[in-house]
């Protein structure tokens, strides 16, 4: 888990310190995790897969920091690849895990989410999506854990945890989807409100997640003007490589890619 010279493979594990000042990004079988760092502490940022669960010690390991640091986890969404060691953090680590109010129904039940298209048509359409998809469930996508007593995170306000990130509202992948906003370190979040993979096409680049597992696409791209309004330099997406050329410029290409 050393930091690299150059962009790893999408399907690597490596841990990567300050993508922006810090943060530092854990990414594993395609999918990103986050820790904000401060003085006073981290906090996570999306729980990734079941097996992330070595990963992330290891990484606040590679910070100096041990589990007794973590004061907070907090999820973009709630989607069972966002999900993944949230409820382990929670029993292990006493931490609150923050989501919007809309979230709780995914989280308590990780696989009944809305989503606008079947999922088992994108392999056959797309066979690029074939060896993320099963790299995920290697790592324990098919098996995670529900969550309950969720900490209440509201739109507009910036969480008292470390990193205060300010929480940016953007519905449409899933009801209660939020962005997280570090105007300090000129950084977005933007979980899957964008991202530069899309897992269920294998597609690379600026885009929405297809409707494989969107709730309203159109909400989606609508939500991509929350993210604009942010003017970060530096956008860390939950899926794919982070993008260091502007949210305004990573919003025309999603809107230009449209849904698929």
């Amino acid at each position: 888990m050393n930091t690299p010279s150059a962009e790893p493979t999408e399907g690597s594990t490596r841990f990567t310190r300050n993508v922006g000042r810090g943060i530092h990004r854990l990414q594993h079988a395609y999918v990103n995790c986050y820790l904000l760092e401060d003085e006073s502490g981290v906090t996570v940022v999306d729980t990734a897969l079941p097996h992330t669960w070595p990963l992330i010690r290891r990484a606040l390991r590679a910070i100096g920091r041990g589990p007794s640091d973590v004061a907070a986890v907090v999820l973009t969404h709630a989607h069972f690849d966002h999900l993944g060691f949230a409820a382990r953090a929670q029993k292990e680590w006493s931490v609150p895990v923050f989501a919007h109010p809309l979230e709780t129904y995914i989280a308590r039940h990780p696989y009944r989410y809305a989503h606008e298209r079947s999922r088992l048509i994108y392999p056959l359409r797309h066979p690029g999506s074939i060896p993320v998809l099963g790299r995920m469930a290697a790592e324990g996508a098919l098996n995670v854990r529900g969550i309950t007593d969720l900490a209440r995170m509201d739109p507009g306000h910036e969480l008292d945890v470390p990193g205060r990130p300010r929480v940016v509202f953007t519905p449409g992948h899933t009801f209660g989807h939020c962005a997280l906003h570090l105007p300090e370190s000129d950084a977005l979040l933007t979980g899957d409100a964008l991202v530069t993979l899309d897992p269920y096409t294998g597609r690379v680049g600026p885009q929405i997640v297809s409707g494989a597992a969107t709730a309203d696409s159109t909400a989606a791209l609508s939500s991509l003007a929350a993210l604009e309004d942010t003017d970060a330099r530096i956008v860390l997406p939950g899926h794919g490589q982070p993008w260091r050329l502007g949210i305004r410029a990573a919003v025309r290409e999603a809107r230009a890619s449209g849904p698929s």
